[in-house]
């Protein structure tokens, strides 16, 4: 969303609505736990630019640690942007299909360490063919489908295959595998663990097979914000691709190590004894993806019903509300919510300190 950019020093209480706010100290806790996780481990994190967009903002975790000093991104244009952005090792975790978009990852391997996800035999020679006609080198790693059911090898001897290949030609480096996984509800740490350990095993049996075959795996990058602390306990995995617990979100509270960092700053514009209006919608707040977002400090308001500009909430408790009073919305769909906007507002103790430019926003090729 467009908006009027604020001063540094103004108070939140003076931001116009809607706003998306970082609570600065929030993000900077959630920072140092992986900083502290990941101290005394070989396995490190690669922090997620999707669910940010904001080189500048991943800078920040690499410089308090924990990582090796590189991100994920979706798609070619987010990598174009972390590297602008000074990023200069990029993992991309979707395969990238057409000439085009190679020869733009092909271009941007010769100034960038660029790796790439691969689960096809022609996407991978077609990629050796066009990085070769560059003078570029890309590296690649297998993707493993372990539970999401869309891209990625599905058994190890498809792994063992594509990796064959890929050593095999001259303007790819193979490097290792890789996987994708989720973890459904409110998961305890039990069954993070459980589930965690479960996917990212399946992963590492791809890995051995082709290890057993002679061809070198050096990365083995798996993982996501609910297995963190689950990723580095297990023997062979060099890196985690983290992003939702930099901001987090409602659906992930039950990662209490991390705090709620990104928030919508909204208006009540109407109000009775049933029902609040506000002045943010679908246009500001994303796809919820069926998961309704929640307002900080009153769990007896609930969304309704969400327009592209503004919001019906359901009221059950006697809260005092008044038009004109504002609210801190506890977002959903992080990465949806985050390409809505331009810019983010850094607060600490109620006042503006920093602005970040969404600079990844809206980059869809």
């Amino acid at each position: 969303m467009k908006f009027n950019q604020p001063n540094i020093g103004t108070s939140i209480n003076d931001l116009e609505t809607p706003s998306l706010i970082i609570d600065l100290e929030a993000m900077e806790s959630n920072f140092s736990v992986i900083s502290e996780t990941y101290a005394d481990s070989t396995c490190k994190m690669r922090q997620h630019a999707k669910n940010i967009k904001c080189p500048d903002i991943l800078w920040r975790q690499i410089e308090i640690g924990g990582t090796l000093n590189g991100v994920c991104a979706a798609k070619v244009s987010e990598a174009e942007v972390m590297v602008e952005g000074g990023i200069r090792d990029v993992l991309i975790t979707s395969e990238v299909v057409g000439s085009d978009k190679q020869k733009r990852l092909a271009y941007l391997a010769k100034r960038a360490n660029i790796k790439v996800c691969i689960d096809n035999k022609d996407n991978l020679t077609e990629l050796s063919s066009i990085a070769a006609s560059i003078g570029s080198k890309i590296g690649v790693l297998i993707e493993v489908d372990t539970s999401m059911g869309r891209a990625g090898v599905r058994t190890p001897q498809q792994g063992l295959e594509l990796a064959k290949l890929a050593d095999s030609l001259e303007s790819v480096e193979f490097l290792g595998v890789m996987s994708h996984q989720t973890v459904e509800g409110f998961a305890d740490k039990e069954t993070r663990f459980l589930e965690g350990k479960k996917y990212i095993d399946m992963c590492l049996e791809v890995g051995k097979t082709i290890q057993d075959s002679g061809i070198e795996i050096k990365v083995v990058s798996s993982g996501e914000t609910f297995s963190y602390d689950v990723a580095p306990m297990i023997d062979g995995v060099t890196e985690v691709e983290g992003g939702t617990y930099a901001l987090m979100s409602g659906p992930t509270a039950y990662m209490e190590e991390f705090s709620l960092a990104g928030k919508v700053l909204t208006t009540v514009i109407d109000v009775d004894e049933a029902q609040i209006v506000i002045d943010a919608g679908i246009k500001c707040l994303g796809g919820p993806l069926g998961v309704k977002p929640g307002i900080e400090g009153d769990r007896n308001i609930t969304f309704d019903q969400m327009y592209d500009s503004y919001s019906i909430l359901s009221r059950k408790g006697k809260g005092n509300y008044n038009i004109g009073d504002t609210l801190l919305i506890e977002t959903s769909q992080q990465d949806i919510l985050v390409n809505r906007w331009d810019h983010f507002i850094g607060v600490r103790n109620g006042i503006v300190e920093v602005i970040y430019e969404i600079s990844a926003r809206g980059c869809h090729h």
